[in-house]
């Protein structure tokens, strides 16, 4: 970071506009913010898998996960709307933004969860949403590779929120083509979520490799986690019969990636608290869901499983509850 430009670390910490200090809470209200109702219908995903396999309590654990990921949805929706309206010169300087321009993929991807759990393949209006949300996740993932295949975006700007539009969108895009049986089109969208893995796992390793990221940004590190969680998750929903086995070296994929950031834990785990801890929830909650698919498809014991979802619902409850005191303390908007 130290190498960069002064005005692209400026760029990079604080955009280009007025001072956070003079805006009011609307106005810096985070696209960050999206990463909640990502974690929750994730975590909505998990249990829906273990109520499959016949355990009695994740039936109605799912259900009332569904309407709390729901309502924490819509009310996110809705938030950023306003913002939308009311300023938006604040969410164009967003999206220019190197780091807060990638976060913004979480709508999309949100919508796009949103699908995988809620849609009927007999009802048009989701497949409308798939292609509304894969279109604005398409424009966020064209803006990110046009500023890294140029060279404008700077060294210190370089952070797992990288993957989101390039990869999570279509990795879970493929999930939601999948869930409306379009299953051609969610082997392309598959295709492209692992070419723009392979392409950014180099560059963003690299730059973490060589050092702490900027305090500001240490929480997205938990995006680190996601790509072969996903990608394995992704893969079990658009080829339902593939072996427990394929599934499990996907698992063994995720292993490293792991190992890379727990090393750094006590650099991340330093930051104040902030919403963007929320980046560790979709991981943790894809994770529990692979674990439970690898269950069903092998000779897996089930307390394997059980594990995984224990923890991965241990730690999301525990991002909610920090998430609560932020917001009863005026501080959930940076």
């Amino acid at each position: 970071m130290d190498k960069d430009p002064p005005r692209a670390r400026l760029y990079y910490l604080f955009g280009t506009g007025q001072q956070p200090q003079s805006r009011s809470w609307l106005e810096r209200l985070p696209a960050g913010l999206f990463g909640i109702s990502v974690g929750l219908f994730g975590l909505t995903g998990a249990w829906q898998r273990a109520a499959a396999s016949g355990w009695e309590i994740a039936a109605k654990a799912s259900e009332l996960l569904l309407w709390v990921a729901a309502a924490t949805w819509i009310l996110s929706l809705l938030l950023y709307a306003c913002k939308c309206k009311r300023y938006p010169q604040a969410v164009l300087q967003e999206a220019r933004h190197p780091v807060q321009g990638s976060l913004q993929a979480l709508i999309p991807i949100s919508i796009l969860l949103a699908v995988v759990l809620f849609s009927r393949p007999d009802q048009g209006v989701w497949l409308v949403l798939v292609l509304a949300a894969l279109a604005l996740d398409a424009l966020i993932g064209w803006r990110v590779i046009s500023v890294l295949a140029t060279g404008q975006l700077p060294r210190n700007a370089i952070t797992p929120a990288l993957y989101l539009p390039i990869v999570g969108g279509a990795l879970v895009g493929s999930m939601a083509l999948a869930s409306l049986r379009l299953h051609g089109w969610a082997v392309i969208l598959f295709g492209i979520g692992l070419s723009g893995w392979s392409v950014l796992e180099a560059r963003v390793l690299t730059q973490l490799f060589e050092g702490r990221m900027p305090e500001a940004v240490r929480p997205t590190i938990g995006i680190e986690l996601a790509p072969p969680v996903i990608a394995t998750l992704a893969a079990s929903m658009v080829w339902p019969s593939l072996p427990g086995d394929v599934l499990i070296v996907g698992l063994g994929v995720a292993v490293m990636p792991f190992a890379t950031v727990m090393a750094r834990f006590r650099w991340w785990s330093g930051a104040p608290f902030s919403i963007g801890f929320w980046s560790f929830s979709f991981p943790l909650a894809a994770l529990a869901s692979t674990v439970l698919e690898v269950v069903q498809r092998s000779a897996l014991p089930q307390w394997i499983g059980a594990l995984s979802l224990a923890f991965a619902t241990a730690v999301i409850v525990w991002l909610a509850v920090r998430t609560l005191a932020l917001l009863v303390k005026g501080r959930l908007a940076p």
